[in-house]
């Protein structure tokens, strides 16, 4: 049978079948080791909850408190969190060794639109027949994209040969001080990993990947 695991919930209230817990007021204050039934008389005489807080202590810890107020500050908390979260999209734009002049230029357009808009961009040299004894001439239009681009984007990863391609990873100059400057004025610390990247809009020869190419 299909069945989802279950999810580990808050006690509180009646849900609480111990004998005895170890009672905390709604200011924080230790009340000491009660009956169950006490602790319960004593939340609702206050028109509050019993929530279970340490159920492997022994007896378990409970607090007195307004359970739907705490749930909503846990879930604005939560969502300011993600409010906070820089998103990385990784795009990536597809050349052949002899690329002309003027589609050079429009690639290179749609690097700069994508830089600017705070995405990586995964940067492809595709080989066909005879082009892959010659893989030198990918890695110098590879490096000469990065050297017009120098303004706007890194090198995070160097041109590498994968099967018939050859790959380059470029990110946005300005994309960890802009996540820095956003965060401490958040007053956060900077997120340890990228979300999944969102779908965005490419032409033909252009698509969003997941993850960064992996050199091996």
């Amino acid at each position: 049978m299909d069945e989802r695991p279950s999810e580990p919930t808050t006690r509180i209230n009646e849900g609480i079948r111990v004998p005895q817990v170890r009672l905390i007021d709604a200011d924080g204050a230790q009340i000491g080791i009660k009956p169950t039934d006490e602790a319960l008389k004593y939340a609702w005489d206050l028109n509050l909850d019993l929530v279970e807080v340490a159920p492997e202590a022994r007896p378990p810890v409970c607090r007195v408190m307004d359970y739907s107020k705490y749930r909503y500050e846990q879930e604005q908390k939560a969502k300011l969190a993600r409010k906070h979260q820089s998103t990385i999209t990784i795009k990536e734009i597809k050349l052949r060794p002899k690329i002309g002049v003027a589609d050079y230029e429009t690639k290179r357009g749609h690097v700069i639109r994508f830089l600017k808009n705070r995405d990586k961009v995964k940067v492809t040299i595709m080989f066909r027949g005879r082009e892959m004894t010659h893989p030198e001439r990918g890695r110098t239009l590879l490096l000469r994209m990065a050297e017009d681009l120098r303004e706007l984007a890194q090198i995070e990863s160097q041109p590498l040969q994968d099967g018939r391609n050859m790959v380059m990873m470029l990110a946005p100059l300005k994309i960890q001080a802009a996540e820095a400057d956003d965060h401490a004025a958040a007053g956060d610390p900077p997120p340890e990993q990228a979300a999944p990247p969102a779908t965005a809009d490419v032409g033909p020869d252009e698509t969003p990947t997941q993850a960064p190419a992996q050199a091996t």
